[in-house]
């Protein structure tokens, strides 16, 4: 297993706020690696900052050589006498952890008005495009079109909140788009809070990988069938999500990763 970068997802990074847990964490990495190791490259980008949760994971898996655009509007209403914004949070938190974040690879924008040529032109096209951006139908069609105009053939999108009853135009917008494509993409992956796409010649290779990721064999994988494909849904049973929590709220973070062994 992946000693140090489980222990910086266990304990690290829960120091960020933000909503990447632990279970898709673990997907992320799993899949990253797989990645590198079979030669498919690109750029990794990622729609909905917020203080960098998810963008400090991409960098400590991939290392400082990758190409990883990070795009929001860092523009979260400061709290009452607070003078550090969104932004500088952001930047703090990767001088905090030692991984810098590369400025030049920041889009500070609405990304609903983004252009393809505009990511690409900075990091090529992408192996790995996480979209958690605005939860409104436009944004979510917006967003995904975008991703998979810059994805690799190779390529991966993970939609957020994908079946959140709190945002229910994520669940219709990731669903629309999928069924207009099922020719195209495949769904092999689905967490409770992350839906994990790619082209659908590539579907059993990314499903192989979650099958056989001694990182995630903590969870209870149960076949799913999704829009035409077969995915795997990585069960987080709930007895071990509250010792988990438990842990955490109990000072014992450092030693919460062994709950997922």
């Amino acid at each position: 297993m992946n000693g140090d970068i489980r222990k910086f997802i266990f304990k690290d990074l829960q120091t960020v706020e933000g909503y990447i847990d632990p279970p898709d964490a673990l997907v992320f990495m799993a899949l990253l690696q797989a990645q590198s190791a079979h030669g498919l490259s690109g750029g990794i980008a990622e729609i909905g900052v917020f203080y960098g949760r998810s963008y400090f994971l991409f960098k400590k898996v991939c290392g400082s050589t990758e190409k990883i655009l990070a795009i929001d509007l860092f523009d979260i209403e400061q709290k009452a006498g607070e003078t550090v914004t969104q932004y500088r949070r952001f930047i703090d938190n990767g001088e905090r952890l030692n991984l810098p974040v590369d400025q030049d690879l920041v889009i500070s924008g609405d990304s609903t008005q983004l252009q393809p040529d505009e990511i690409v032109g900075k990091i090529g096209h992408t192996r790995f495009f996480s979209i958690d951006g605005g939860h409104m139908l436009h944004h979510v069609s917006a967003d995904s079109m975008l991703a998979l105009s810059t994805l690799a053939p190779h390529g991966i999108i993970a939609f957020d909140d994908t079946f959140n009853p709190a945002w229910p135009e994520v669940t219709v917008g990731v669903t629309d788009f999928l069924r207009e494509r099922q020719h195209e993409l495949a769904t092999f992956c689905m967490t409770k809070y992350k839906t994990y796409v790619c082209r659908r010649q590539f579907h059993d290779f990314y499903r192989r990988i979650i099958d056989d990721a001694a990182d995630l064999r903590a969870f209870d994988h149960v076949e799913t069938d999704f829009l035409g494909s077969k995915a795997v849904r990585l069960h987080n049973p709930i007895a071990r999500r509250m010792v988990y929590e438990m842990m955490v709220r109990s000072g014992m973070r450092a030693l919460s990763e062994r709950v997922y062994r």
